[in-house]
């Protein structure tokens, strides 16, 4: 596989930009196999908190939320607090210095969870995970490759939801991420938060999420830290947290954008795909696909 620095991603073929490791395809600027074969051997600890997300779920807004969660319990300095995102965009070398960081540590990732270290199922590690419909999901991750060099640009909506469709994305399929997940709702030490939930009632999603960190807060900070932390004032912040990839990471946060980009056609594609891999599950009546679908 090439191997490339960001700053040359405006430069690499749509056609190197992504890569296969354990038959997922990954973004090679960002996320290089070196990377990825690192991370098979990461120590997790037992008071580590992974924030997991497939991309465009709401994994930006919850590291902010988090972070707040965490710098308000006296959890971790703001320092601390402010670890990569991703753990497959770090380096082995930047991996060392993780390893070094002082407890506890606020780790992320896109990764399927059958890829992410084992010794984070091992440690009992808490994971965070956060969904969105699927339909929100892939609007929002068409603008997202329209506008990221390091990933392939969409040609289109619909052949980008074909991709999307067949999981020939960036860390794979939406619904095996789903399936993966869906299973692992019995076990304490992962709790699932959607996009759409963090939309409706972002408090009560704090006071959760909180609770199943055992980070004791008063309402008065659950509240404040509800009111720094919408969307529109994450977006308007953007700027300042992301750089000029502020509107990229926040466009619009919205649930129900995806009927301005789905056809008749499509929509009962994703119905039907959904019913088969979802239906009857904890998962799927977590996510209220029927009603925001």
């Amino acid at each position: 596989m090439l191997s490339f620095n960001i700053r040359d991603a405006p430069n690499v073929k749509d056609g190197e930009k992504l890569y296969r490791y354990n038959g997922i395809l990954y973004p090679a600027i960002v996320s290089p196999a070196e990377n990825l074969k690192a991370l098979e051997s990461f120590q997790a600890r037992p008071d580590d908190v992974m924030l997991v997300a497939y991309p465009k779920c709401g994994f930006n807004w919850m590291v902010a939320v988090l972070r707040k969660i965490m710098a308000a319990g006296a959890m971790v300095t703001k320092e601390a607090s402010q670890m990569p995102p991703l753990i497959e965009f770090c380096s082995p070398e930047v991996q060392k210095i993780m390893d070094a960081a002082p407890c506890p540590r606020i780790l992320g990732t896109h990764l399927h969870p059958n890829n992410i270290p084992a010794s984070f199922t091992a440690k009992r590690s808490k994971m965070l995970v956060v969904f969105r419909n699927p339909k929100d999901t892939a609007v929002s991750y068409y603008h997202f490759t329209c506008e990221n060099p390091v990933l392939p640009q969409a040609k289109s909506w619909g052949d980008f939801y074909s991709k999307f469709m067949t999981g020939e994305v960036a860390w794979g399929s939406y619904f095996d991420h789903a399936l993966a997940w869906e299973k692992c709702m019995d076990d304490p030490n992962v709790m699932i938060v959607t996009f759409e939930d963090m939309k409706k009632n972002l408090q009560q999603q704090i006071k959760e999420v909180s609770k199943f960190l055992n980070v004791s807060l008063a309402e008065d900070e659950i509240t404040v830290i509800a009111k720094e932390s919408t969307f529109s004032v994450m977006k308007e912040h953007s700027k300042e947290s992301h750089g000029q990839m502020g509107d990229v990471f926040f466009r619009k946060g919205e649930v129900g954008d995806w009927k301005n980009h789905f056809s008749k056609a499509q929509s009962q594609e994703m119905d039907t795909v959904f019913e088969k891999h979802l239906s009857g599950t904890r998962l799927a009546d977590k996510l209220q696909y029927h009603l925001y679908c």
